[in-house]
């Protein structure tokens, strides 16, 4: 039986103007291995930058789409829209999570500059201080190692303008949170010692029931694939929440903020906890969504972030 090749045309999204065509492309090629030949073309558009899509205003396909599967004749055409410069989730993490590891500890060891001079180098008398230090750094250490040797990500890039906004706001709430977490004139909370230790168990509870979720979710997907499967509780308790929630890394990244809040009665980390649980929430839906449409036999149970509310 003769193989029928296709023919691939690719237009620009916005002006309709043709910028490539492909003849004889073999009818098992990927949408991945179109945007290679394209790139070979138009050098200045990589495949991560770039969005082939079946209709100028549509979603785009993903790279491992086959051409045959697709609704096209032999002679198809897609749509190409520029997604701009890229840059790998990796780096971007690595570089959302050092800033406020570095940033904290500035305000922390009181470097000139910050505080009056008279307070350079000197540190806090106030114990919950340095366990609040000792907390936000555990918690973004864990981060940077869990990017590192945990992660598998289902997309390699992200456009590089997110990068900006992710640091400024990581960045900016770690300095307004250490500004006055550290600050010279700093009361502890106003239950005392019950009131911290409560804080520091929910902040620990939380971080390891994060850490376990982040675990799972690895397990889920084998490596170099970007299976997607429906993520269930193990054997790990920890996981039971998979029980009535999607995201509970969310769930307990919530909590954990909630308990350092707790522990440091301080208005701006209250904030931060609070615009965080509102973007949670909003990427909590989104996958809920996704997970709803793409599996049939998705647990009716569950709620995006919070069991039976949200």
């Amino acid at each position: 039986k003769a193989v029928v090749f296709f023919e691939v045309e690719i237009l620009d999204a916005k002006t309709k103007e043709k910028l490539c065509f492909l003849d004889k492309v073999e009818p098992n090629a990927t949408i991945g291995e179109i945007k290679s030949m394209f790139h070979k073309s138009h050098p200045q558009w990589y495949p991560a930058r770039q969005s082939i899509r079946l209709d100028p205003k549509g979603k785009s396909l993903k790279d491992e789409d086959v051409l045959q599967h697709l609704p096209v004749g032999t002679t198809a055409t897609f749509y190409f829209r520029d997604l701009g410069a890229q840059i790998s989730w990796v780096t971007v993490f690595l570089t959302e999570y050092a800033g406020p590891l570095v940033i904290y500890l500035l305000f922390y060891f009181r470097v000139p500059l910050i505080y009056a001079s008279k307070y350079d180098f000197t540190t806090s008398k106030h114990w919950v201080v340095h366990l609040a230090c000792m907390c936000h750094s555990f918690h973004f250490v864990k981060r940077l190692l869990e990017t590192l040797f945990v992660h598998r990500f289902s997309h390699g890039t992200m456009p590089l303008r997110n990068i900006f906004k992710n640091c400024s706001f990581y960045w900016g709430f770690a300095a307004w949170m250490a500004y006055y977490i550290n600050h010279p004139l700093y009361t502890p909370p106003i239950y005392g010692e019950q009131q911290i230790r409560m804080g520091l168990i929910m902040f620990l509870f939380c971080q390891l029931g994060n850490f376990s979720i982040h675990i799972a979710l690895r397990n889920l997907r084998p490596p170099g694939s970007k299976i997607r499967r429906i993520p269930y509780p193990t054997k790990n308790p920890f996981t039971w929440i998979f029980l009535l929630v999607s995201c509970p890394n969310y769930t307990y990244e919530l909590g954990s903020w909630l308990g350092f809040t707790v522990m440091t009665q301080c208005v701006p980390v209250a904030f931060f906890t609070l615009v965080g649980f509102i973007q949670m929430t909003v990427w909590a839906k989104g996958k809920h969504r996704s997970y709803l449409k793409e599996f049939r036999d998705y647990p009716p149970l569950r709620s995006p972030i919070l069991p039976f509310l949200l």
